[in-house]
């Protein structure tokens, strides 16, 4: 077994491979950037090796400059994670060269699987069945376009090399194609070094599922069952789950067969995934091989059992793997929930900034499951604008699906973010949708439950009413604990009101309270009573209450006469007030916000790659005005109305804050 292992990686991936590795006695090297000189990763290895700028194609995708880093220290072999150089065949063979173990499958298995247009070619001839696509080279966008109209819309423009989401975009039209096509070859040259497009049909209400795949040098091969990827946004994964709840045990089983028969018709070792798009009929065509670790692998080791890095080390240096297919049984029910620094009140955007608050939930068995965080993050550490946004990937595990989805629930109201956009109120809006809660969802889910973005959840009138009393007993807390506050003369004196109005989501109650020394009875305008326990004082953030027989964990912020609150989805300003207090407060004017109509602010933080106006140009509703980068992925900014530019203040190459002002428009 090696002695000393490199993590060609960053973040939390970086972390779940010094973990394994650490597990089994090996040493680890890990790899960083300017940015990320106080990395999680760096601080849990035990060696750290400097390897560039930020940029990710001046530091983590310069194969000199990993291998120097290896030849520094002695690593005997390279893990490389997901993304950057993990399916980069010139990486792997550089590796061979010099001696060194790539832990992962061989460069010519790479070269054949890793590039979608190979992968495809050899799959087609296997008789695997495939999207109708075109596989070859396509040189431009007046070619995309042709390309397009032949194989008939919608169609899915994809990067070659391509992974996460990058290079990825879907066209109904011929502008949208032109678009789409240099947007995506631009990502691709960005994120892997490599701007080949190919062009496929986009498959209507699909369901995304993929294959594990295991394999070692002595011709073993097993699956380890499937993974629903099914929603997703900007063919980025946001939710998954292990298994599927769409499959039946035949499907299952021909899928995982002919997986495992495209990863022998290749000589793969090593872990891999193929995936597939499977049709309301249970019918699946092959999409793309990976030919690494996937970031959802958690979900699919919590339901057999397998440390997946574990046996991709094992399998690197040798060894058999320790199973056969008829051993791995699927066991309970597990969900992954994609932690993004992205404000999805802001329609997804990035976000960049330093974590004032960062508080998972504990990982571990529960009462009723198991949690797990995988993360490379720390509180007080840096979000950089600099790579992917995903910073930690949630997971439950549950005996069945409805607990999974229960264990997931809890631990998201649980889950502490600050100082920068985060999704998690989203992932909890998805938890509670009916739709998802019965298994019916397809990669069209976000775009159909959700067209006009996120905007927050509104909860239904029982979980309001609770919300309600939580807040008037932790009101009444935060009240007592005023008034034995020294300083003033009467305090003892003060007596905290029973009669209170809360005001939230729009709707007001009038409550009375009554306590002891256990809890709260909250008593509803119609006589409805509510009674609440819990050990919460002011100031905690997060309060864990028992409210008429029901748990509740509620982030919660003091403000003036009452609280932030926020649960599964909803962002709530909560008023606790004194029927007096209610009165006046109802006769105050509302602020209104200011008018930036006439203004193009930059939505993110970014960089400005190009500006497609100019000053005293007539603009049309919808035409792209300009295009911002952040965090790998572009974002192309359109025109909201008709109107002319009256001054350009941003130019192209400029990195701006958000809400910076681009342009103005008479």
């Amino acid at each position: 077994m090696f002695k000393k292992i490199l993590i060609a990686n960053r973040g939390e991936i970086a972390c779940r491979v010094i973990k394994s590795a650490r597990k089994m006695g090996i040493k680890t090297v890990a790899v960083y950037s300017d940015a990320d000189r106080n990395a999680l990763h760096v601080r849990m290895a035990d060696e750290a090796v400097h390897i560039g700028p930020s940029p990710a194609n001046q530091s983590y995708i310069v194969i000199d400059k990993i291998l120097d880093a290896v030849r520094q220290t002695g690593a005997e072999a390279v893990h490389p994670g997901y993304g950057f150089l993990s399916e980069n065949k010139a990486f792997a063979a550089a590796l061979e060269q010099i001696g060194v173990v790539f832990i992962g499958p061989p460069s010519p298995a790479i070269e054949a699987m890793g590039d979608k247009i190979t992968s495809k070619k050899l799959a087609m001839e296997a008789g695997v069945s495939t999207v109708p696509g075109y596989m070859g080279l396509i040189a431009d966008g007046d070619e995309a376009i042709r390309i397009s109209g032949e194989i008939g819309y919608p169609v899915m423009i994809k990067a070659s090399a391509g992974g996460g989401g990058k290079g990825m975009r879907i066209a109904w039209s011929e502008s949208e194609v032109r678009e789409g096509f240099q947007s995506s070859k631009n990502e691709a040259a960005s994120s892997f070094g490599d701007d080949r497009i190919f062009i496929e049909k986009f498959v209507t209400q699909p369901r995304h599922i993929e294959i594990q795949v295991l394999a070692d040098q002595h011709g073993n091969t097993v699956y380890l069952h499937e993974r629903e990827c099914s929603i997703q946004r900007r063919n980025q994964k946001v939710i998954e789950e292990a298994p599927s709840p769409f499959l039946d045990a035949a499907t299952r089983k021909a899928m995982g067969e002919q997986a495992c028969a495209l990863a022998r018709a290749v000589g793969y070792t090593s872990a891999g995934t193929v995936e597939f798009i499977v049709d309301g009929e249970r019918n699946f065509f092959f999409l793309e091989m990976n030919t690494r670790l996937q970031v959802e692998h958690p979900v699919t080791e919590l339901i057999t059992g397998v440390d997946l890095v574990e046996q991709m080390i094992r399998v690197a240096a040798g060894e058999p793997l320790p199973f056969r297919q008829e051993d791995l049984k699927i066991n309970g029910w597990a969900m992954e929930s994609r932690l993004y620094a992205e404000d999805p009140y802001r329609n997804f955007l990035p976000s960049i900034g330093r974590l004032t608050r960062y508080r998972p939930p504990v990982e571990g068995p529960t009462a009723t499951g198991i949690v797990r965080n995988d993360t490379g993050v720390f509180e007080g550490g840096e979000i950089s604008m600099f790579y992917d946004p995903m910073i930690a990937k949630l997971c439950t595990w549950g005996p069945t699906r409805a607990d999974a989805i229960n264990e997931m629930r809890l631990a998201l109201d649980t889950f502490e973010v600050e100082g920068i956009g985060h999704n998690l109120p989203f992932c909890s809006a998805v938890m509670d949708h009916p739709r998802f809660a019965s298994g019916n969802i397809t990669t069209a889910f976000i775009a159909e439950e959700f067209p006009d973005g996120f905007h927050g959840t509104t909860l239904d009138a029982q979980t309001l009413r609770r919300v309600a009393a939580a807040s008037a007993a932790m009101n009444r807390v935060a009240e007592i604990r005023r008034t034995r506050i020294s300083g003033t003369m009467d305090n003892h004196q003060r007596r905290v009101g029973d009669a209170w109005v809360v005001s939230l989501q729009g709707s007001q109650h009038r409550v009375t309270i009554a306590a002891d020394k256990t809890g709260s009875t909250v008593t509803f305008e119609d006589g409805e009573q509510m009674r609440v326990q819990s050990d919460w004082t002011p100031g905690e953030s997060l309060a864990r209450l028992t409210v008429d027989g029901t748990l509740m964990v509620l982030k919660s912020t003091k403000i003036p006469m009452g609280f932030r609150i926020r649960l599964r989805g909803a962002d709530l300003k909560v008023l606790v007030q004194s029927p007096r207090q209610a009165e006046l407060y109802a006769l105050m004017p509302e602020k209104l916000p200011p008018d930036t109509s006439k203004f193009l602010l930059c939505p993110m933080p970014g960089l400005i790659v190009s500006i497609t106006v100019a000053e005293g140009d007539e603009v049309q509703e919808g035409q792209p005005l300009a295009t911002v980068e952040a965090m790998k992925m572009e974002n192309i900014l359109k025109a909201e109305r008709k109107g002319v530019v009256k001054k350009i203040t941003a130019s192209t190459g400029a990195s701006l804050k958000v809400d910076e002002i681009i342009m103005e428009f008479e």
